[in-house]
């Protein structure tokens, strides 16, 4: 059967057509197969049971979005052809290649601050060069390099079509409705005025709802404090798991995990290892839950007691402020686990994390929406909206918290 009659019937779009055998190839390439063994939502459905949706569904989603963008685009008089259609598909299509499991856990333990963003990148290169050059296009739209600059707008701005899609499909999964952006009103507002994407100005209040529903889904969803519990003690069991692996002290991992617990894994390791790439590549959430499950009954009292609390969904209690905990407060709270649990004190710091939480849902310095009138004049939203308080929305929310496991 040919690539172009393939269909996938997706739960927040119907069925979403792949359309034809260069998308179909990159769609069934290992690298973005592997999307489908990582969680869109890393530990969120230990809050929201229904949030097992993948990053591939997530990346399906978003090419959906993007081949009605286009099409919206073309209806209006502008022109893009069959190869940069072919081009921004693709690019969207990869743009979360370079997701590791649970999301941005690994960004700051497994892996020294190295972006998902340079990963994606490095592993379309790879993929280019398996196929010939032929995603030179979509990799000059990733990176801002391709002359028509709205089509890097779609893959990578305040309106893309992965912001249009995650909001939707998140809200779906979590049932948490404030979500729930009209994305096909918003793609129908959308034009391009000066290579610029624009929005006409009778899309504003569809415009004002997505700022509202990505700033409810922010702090419902992503930034929910269970969440963060859990995430924090993600980070500290591999913590945990580097600092006995130095130590020589044995601990289970498949060969991938085993590569990121052993080295120190920066930028300039992954451009100059070959080795990162391809353990990076093989290692994905199914990794970290069969360390986890092993790590539960291991000598390490610090490892087995983190590990069998995550699997066992007993989390890490939150505490949250306005402003930093004081230190006597947090060593307090490490003196009595020290106690309870029978641990020297010093190990009792994996067992505690305290740190700050910040959200702005718009900034208009950074990637602004504009508001296309009748008249050919252009606002920003913030000037253009007469219901949004946008000086409330582009503030940015410091919160600070304190999680520490339950006795």
């Amino acid at each position: 059967m040919s690539a172009k009659r393939k269909i996938i019937n997706d739960p927040v779009f119907g069925f979403i057509n792949i359309p034809n055998d260069f998308i179909y190839r990159i769609i069934a390439h290992p690298c973005f197969q592997r999307l489908n063994r990582i969680k869109q939502l890393g530990l969120s459905h230990l809050v929201y049971p229904g949030a097992q949706h993948s990053r591939l569904s997530h990346s399906l989603g978003a090419m959906y979005l993007m081949n009605e963008a286009i099409a919206q685009l073309r209806s209006k008089g502008h022109c893009i052809t069959a190869d940069e259609e072919n081009a921004a598909l693709a690019a969207i299509l990869m743009h979360d290649l370079g997701h590791g499991p649970f999301s941005h856990v690994l960004e700051n333990t497994l892996i020294c601050n190295v972006r998902h963003e340079t990963l994606s990148l490095l592993l379309m290169q790879r993929m280019n060069a398996e196929m010939n050059g032929q995603l030179n296009m979509a990799i000059a739209i990733f990176n801002n390099e391709y002359a028509k600059t709205f089509l890097h707008q779609l893959v990578s701005g305040q309106l893309d079509v992965d912001r249009l899609d995650y909001l939707r499909r998140d809200s779906f999964f979590t049932g948490v409705t404030e979500g729930n952006i009209g994305s096909a009103r918003i793609i129908k507002m959308m034009t391009v005025k000066d290579d610029r994407l624009v929005v006409e100005a009778k899309g504003i209040y569809s415009i004002e709802n997505f700022l509202m529903a990505r700033r409810l889904m922010y702090w419902q969803v992503y930034l929910h404090k269970t969440s963060i519990a859990a995430e924090k003690m993600l980070i500290n069991i591999l913590k945990r798991a580097k600092y006995l692996y130095r130590h020589g002290t044995p601990v289970f991992a498949s060969p991938a995990l085993h590569y990121f617990l052993i080295n120190q894994v920066d930028e300039q390791t992954f451009f100059n290892d070959p080795q990162a790439l391809d353990n990076f590549i093989a290692l994905d959430d199914n990794d970290l839950w069969s360390a986890l499950k092993v790590w539960a009954t291991h000598p390490d009292r610090v490892l087995s007691l983190l590990s069998y609390s995550l699997i066992n969904r007993k989390l890490f209690r939150v505490e949250i402020e306005q402003h930093p905990f004081d230190e006597a407060y947090i060593d307090e709270k490490r003196q009595h686990l020290a106690a309870h649990f029978d641990l020297p004190l010093h190990d009792c710091e994996y067992l505690t994390y305290s740190d700050e939480i910040s959200s702005n849902m718009y900034n208009e310095a950074d990637d602004s929406i504009k508001i296309l009138f009748k008249d050919g004049s252009i606002k920003d939203i913030a000037e253009a909206s007469d219901m949004l308080n946008i000086q409330l929305l582009s503030k940015k929310i410091r919160k600070y918290y304190l999680c520490y496991l339950r006795d």
